[in-house]
């Protein structure tokens, strides 16, 4: 029997030195890093010109000799590969066992791109989540997959998560005709967290004397590094690294930083640590991230909080537009009338001049196909303890869904078949969340507010309502748990469909023209309206270019 595998999200996520791409963001939370032990890890899919959506595969025994059908993820062409004897259902990029698996895509030498490899990083994922009960086993699963059948995209950094344990791992091909990958996987320390956008973050790491054998790649002794057998033997013999082997660093060989991967990657991440430590440590990165490497030349790959982190922060995070930073996309004139953190494409233009200027990439960005906060807790049931909050579009644009790892069908918004890019539909999570970030968008600052009132009330909601499910879950046979999760799951999902809807008419409503008419409990109230306020950085900027054009005076 044959059967054709199914990807969890159809996404991509790419970025290719300084060109013009997209920007995927994954954030990690060791398990004695948050609030309540739960490992939390994340990933904003940013890309444009795809509506994503949300699948789930059934578990399954499988007959011996039973072949699946793998397509790369650009082209036509399938390959089959032997089926395993069990595999475990999967929603989204968490599966049953709690365990997920995030990705964010650097390019890395491009000469080792492997055009005639059967996997890419997707295939990877999907295929280690219906494989793998563990974090660990999901690393061995995919490296065994790239030495049996090849590595074909090019580099990448894994978030490989489960109830107890959060791993980085990056990985990239060997080139044409050369099946494997070279690759080093980390365990986060259980009090750090840790973030990844779009580059190579591991350098020297941890080294074993003897290859495990029965595994085919290093384990250190403590267990906390695992690597390819040739990660550093390869690079010395494309002529990347030819010193000791203590001083072997993974990204300088095989993806070394340029400015635009320290600007528009690494300050995500510094962010990311800004929120969570010492602000004036980490403004002594500034210099750093405008390509001055004299005093610092990386991040910390991991950092130990100040204070425990909630996944609620996880999820404001995810929203990021560098508030309150150096970077801050709000405050100078790119910001428009309505201090908008929202720049269109391109990345990269020129001033009349000839000067080369850029754009800022946030964390949050109007590209995202979709945003996911997977949160893992080993103290409850699995397919009560992992939640997906997810939704379709820009993490600060939308909010967050619980949806369990337990369920056993996909609610409708969510489906592929109410989810395409070309034809607009109520039925779509993608376009309600578009249709009101489109509206928002340009005139951030009067109706953004309205957003945000909507959002909140959602995700508080939803936090004191699986309060209530953990309680009511504790007397449920599986069969029974699966079926109410699945409920309540599509119970979420419709309530903020209805929220969104309400949101958008309320939107057109009070900020028709342009003004702001008065509004109250989401809904828009008799009264005398308003014109939201020009931002005042604006206001100056106009005045500098212009002179006395707008300039009020007094009848002489």
């Amino acid at each position: 029997m044959k059967k054709l595998i199914t990807l969890a999200f159809t996404a991509v996520c790419l970025l290719v030195g300084t060109q013009e791409a997209d920007a995927c963001t994954n954030l990690i939370v060791g398990k004695k890093a948050s609030v309540d032990g739960s490992v939390i890890c994340t990933y904003n899919c940013d890309s444009f010109g795809f509506a994503s959506s949300l699948s789930y595969s059934r578990p399954g025994k499988h007959e011996k000799g039973e072949m699946i059908a793998i397509r790369r993820w650009r082209g036509d062409e399938v390959f089959y590969i032997p089926q395993v004897e069990y595999t475990y259902a999967v929603v989204g990029l968490m599966n049953e066992k709690q365990v997920s698996i995030m990705e964010t895509t650097w390019s890395g030498r491009k000469e080792l791109q492997n055009p005639d490899g059967w996997m890419d990083y997707f295939s990877l994922i999907n295929l280690a989540l219906q494989r793998a009960a563990s974090a660990r086993e999901a690393i061995a699963v995919m490296d065994g997959l790239c030495r049996d059948y090849g590595y074909n995209a090019t580099g990448e950094s894994f978030a490989v998560c489960d109830k107890d344990e959060a791993w980085i791992m990056e990985l990239i091909g060997k080139g044409p005709g050369r099946k494997g990958a070279v690759w080093v996987a980390r365990r986060v320390p259980d009090d750090h967290i840790c973030a990844y956008a779009n580059a190579s973050r591991i350098r020297q790491f941890p080294q074993a004397k003897k290859l495990d054998k029965k595994l085919g790649f290093y384990v250190t002794p403590d267990g906390d590094t695992m690597y390819s057998a040739d990660v550093i033997s390869f690079a010395r013999e494309m002529g990347y690294y030819d010193g000791p082997d203590a001083d072997f660093s993974f990204r300088e060989a095989y993806g070394p930083l340029d400015w635009g991967a320290i600007r528009y990657c690494e300050a995500r991440v510094w962010s990311f640590y800004r929120r969570h430590y010492s602000k004036e440590v980490m403004d002594s990165y500034l210099p750093f991230l405008n390509g001055d490497l004299s005093e610092h030349d990386e991040l910390p790959l991991w950092i130990k909080p100040d204070t425990l982190v909630s996944y609620r922060d996880i999820q404001r995070d995810m929203r990021d537009h560098y508030e309150g930073t150096a970077l801050d996309m709000t405050v100078d004139i790119s910001a428009g009338p309505w201090a908008s953190p929202y720049r269109n494409q391109p990345l990269n233009f020129q001033a009349s001049d000839g000067t080369p200027m850029f754009r800022e990439r946030p964390i949050g960005c109007q590209q995202s196909a979709l945003t996911v906060v997977c949160r893992m807790r080993s103290w409850l049931p699995d397919a009560l303890g992992g939640v997906a909050y997810f939704n379709l579009d820009d993490a600060a644009m939308v909010a967050y869904v619980p949806v369990y790892c337990g369920i056993n069908r996909i609610p409708e918004p969510f489906r592929r078949e109410n989810n395409n890019i070309l034809e607009f539909s109520f039925d779509s999570a993608f376009w309600m969340c578009n249709w009101v970030a489109n509206m928002v968008y340009p005139r951030w600052s009067a109706m953004y507010p309205d957003l945000l009132e909507a959002q909140t009330e959602l995700e508080d909601y939803y936090e004191a309502d699986q309060a209530k499910v953990e309680e009511h879950a504790a007397g449920l046979t599986p069969g029974e748990l699966s079926d109410y999760l699945t409920g309540k799951t599509i119970a979420y999902a419709d309530r903020m469909m209805q929220r969104w809807d309400k949101l958008a008419k309320l939107l057109i409503v009070k900020h028709n023209d342009q003004i702001m008419r008065p509004s109250k409990d989401g809904g828009v109230i008799p009264g005398r309206h308003t014109s939201p306020a020009y931002s005042p950085v604006f206001v100056d900027a106009v005045l500098e270019a212009t002179g006395e054009r707008y300039v009020r005076k007094e009848v002489q």
